[in-house]
């Protein structure tokens, strides 16, 4: 493993509930959900009528010019990235940043999905003369990354790994690895999502992997519990700044944490359905603790990737136990999905976001709505609980449809 540390020095987010990583993370701690019943005219005629969009819409927040030409997921990862730099410090105007040694890797799961629908409604209704010039740019999947890309300026690289619900982390895993490989000193990482769309909730109704609790929005996210039947749509983005730890040290920089390696598997199993042994989750587990030189005995919490659905649930606890031993038993873990929703592509990125802070503060955000918990054998907070003093660990777990698993283990600054 390369000896170049690699530190987290700026967060930024937009999510289900808060429009940036103050709000999100005060809302995460006291609880609070942000899945709301779904008030579009389209939502009527679906099974699953509910949703957690941004509590602040990014049009709201960006130039109204430079907004017109995002799609929407774009729009959510420009808003993540800015707060993200100017937290960093790197946006100041006396920063020292070469820009041939500044990456981009922002992943998105489904990309600018709501630009594609639109304009293929344009087409069928209205004509070819009617698509927009800007579809193809804002459509691409690599539009968020690029558009990060020119507002910082980034040369050494921009990217956009897709990799389904594991797109955030595996992001987050390319920007460490983009440092310790000498190919840049700072990387902004993270994901997006904005696919709460008519199409894109009838297939995954049509697939039975949404909640129906239309009637109890707020409790639909519901990870561990015995009355769990699917998982809640979410969409947003988070972003972090890696940089290396020299690079910061020689800037004055402020370190959160230090993002201390991450492990990458794929299942080999189904498209769609978890490995209920686990086996490629384990691994990732352990490839990340390897990687940060770190024993499982370190390791006080995991937010985990717990969706809500009845067997990715269950296989990921078990995969947990399998790749702490022993030492599982005193992790605290968590699922802030229970509160966002799932962000596809973006949920890995807002949830090392939370997992970051919760290092900071020695403070983790709860699981809501366990009310007839499974007996997993693991210790699931239900209230927000203070860690312990003295250096901390902690592990992000994503995984994907078409079995991808990543891991990214953090330790405390």
């Amino acid at each position: 493993m390369s000896a170049t540390r690699v530190v987290v020095t700026g967060l930024g987010a937009t999510s289900p509930v808060g429009g940036d990583v103050p709000s999100t993370w005060a809302a995460l701690l006291a609880g609070q959900s942000g899945v709301r019943s779904l008030k579009h005219d389209w939502a009527d005629q679906l099974s699953t009528q509910i949703a957690a969009e941004v509590a602040v819409d990014p049009t709201d927040v960006l130039e109204r010019v430079k907004a017109r030409r995002l799609d929407r997921s774009g729009q959510l990862a420009l808003v993540a990235a800015l707060e993200a730099w100017a937290d960093s410090g790197l946006a100041a105007e006396d920063a020292e940043i070469d820009p041939e040694r500044l990456g981009v890797a922002m992943a998105s799961g489904i990309g600018g999905v709501q630009t594609l629908l639109s304009n293929y409604d344009a087409l069928k209704e209205k004509g070819p003369r009617r698509v927009s010039p800007l579809a193809i740019p804002m459509l691409m999947p690599n539009s968020p990354a690029a558009n990060i890309g020119l507002a910082i300026g980034a040369k050494a690289g921009v990217h956009t790994p897709v990799s389904a619900c594991a797109s955030g982390n595996e992001a987050i895993a390319l920007g460490i690895d983009m440092i310790r490989l000498g190919r840049a000193d700072v990387v902004v990482v993270g994901g997006t999502e904005a696919a709460v769309h008519a199409l894109p909730m009838a297939a995954f109704g049509q697939m039975m992997a949404l909640s129906k609790r239309n009637d109890e929005p707020e409790k639909a996210s519901r990870p561990w519990d015995k009355g769990r039947d699917g998982f809640v749509l979410g969409e947003g983005a988070a972003v972090l700044v890696l940089e290396s730890e020299e690079h910061a040290a020689r800037r004055g920089a402020t370190v959160y944490a230090e993002a201390a390696g991450a492990g990458i598997t794929a299942d080999s199993h189904d498209i769609a359905q978890p490995d209920p042994t686990g086996h490629g989750a384990t691994r990732a587990m352990k490839m990340a603790l390897r990687e940060a030189d770190m024993s499982a005995s370190e390791v006080v919490h995991i937010n985990a990737h717990a969706t809500s659905t009845p067997q990715g649930d269950l296989a990921e606890a078990g995969a947990i136990k399998n790749a702490l031993g022993d030492a599982a038993g005193n992790v605290v873990l968590t699922s802030t999905k229970s509160m966002t929703g799932h962000l596809l592509g973006a949920a890995g990125a807002l949830e090392s976001v939370a997992t970051v802070l919760a290092l900071r503060d020695r403070v983790v955000p709860p699981t809501i709505n366990l009310d007839d918990p499974e007996d997993i054998g693991l210790d699931i907070a239900t209230e927000k609980r203070s860690l312990p003093e003295g250096p901390l660990a902690a592990l992000n777990n994503s995984f994907g449809f078409g079995g991808h698993n990543v891991a990214i283990a953090f330790r405390n600054a």
